[in-house]
C-alpha cells in the first residue's frame, strides 16, 4: 500500500473516530437571567419574551429554547407577582402545553426541584400528541414554582428519549 493511501486511510479512521465521539447532546449549565434557576440544556438556547394572559392577568413570559437530536428543549418562566395566582398559573401552563399538541397526559407524577417552593401543583407529565402538520410527537413537561415565579420545562420530539429527559429534568435546581 502506498504512503498516500495509508495517510488517507488514517485520516478517514481519525475522522470516523472523532465523529463517533461527537455528542449530539452537548449538555451545558445555563442560568436564565431574571431567575434563580440553574439547568442543563443540550444545546445553546435562544431567548424570546412576550406578554401572555396567565392566571387572569397579562404577564411577561420569558422563553429559552433550542433544538438538537430531533428534540426541542425549552424553559419558560414568569413572575405572577401574587401568591394567589401561582396554582392557576401552573395549571394553565400544563393545560396549554398539552393543548399545543392536542394531547392528553399519559403519565402524571409529582415533581421535586431542589430549592423550589413546595407546591402540590408542581408536576411532571408525559403527553403524546400531534403537531399541526400531523407529525406524532411525545412531550415531557414539568411545572414548578419558586416564590411567585412559575416555571415550565419542556422536551418535545418524535422520540422523547427517557435518558435525555432524565438529564434535563434532574438538572433543574433553584439557587440563591
Amino acid at each position: 500500500m502506498s504512503w498516500c493511501r495509508v495517510r488517507a486511510l488514517l485520516l478517514c479512521l481519525t475522522c470516523a473516530e472523532l465523529a463517533g465521539c461527537s455528542p449530539i447532546l452537548d449538555w451545558r449549565e445555563f442560568r436564565p437571567p431574571g431567575s434563580q434557576l440553574v439547568l442543563l440544556f443540550p444545546c445553546k438556547p435562544s431567548a424570546q419574551e412576550r406578554r401572555v394572559p396567565l392566571a387572569g392577568q397579562p404577564t411577561r413570559l420569558t422563553l429559552y429554547a433550542c433544538s438538537t437530536g430531533g428534540q426541542t428543549w425549552g424553559l419558560a418562566f414568569a413572575d405572577v407577582t401574587d401568591p394567589v395566582r401561582i396554582a392557576p398559573a401552573l395549571a394553565e401552563l400544563l393545560a396549554s402545553a398539552a393543548a399545543n399538541i392536542g394531547g392528553e397526559p399519559l403519565r402524571r407524577a409529582p415533581l421535586r426541584v431542589n430549592g423550589a417552593t413546595p407546591n402540590p401543583g408542581s408536576l411532571r407529565l408525559r403527553v403524546p400528541g400531534t403537531l399541526p402538520g400531523g407529525k406524532a410527537v411525545n412531550m415531557h413537561v414539568a411545572v414548578f414554582t419558586h416564590g411567585t415565579h412559575v416555571f415550565q420545562a419542556t422536551m418535545l420530539g418524535e422520540d422523547a428519549a427517557p435518558e435525555a429527559a432524565e438529564v434535563f429534568f434532574d438538572g433543574l435546581r433553584v439557587v440563591p
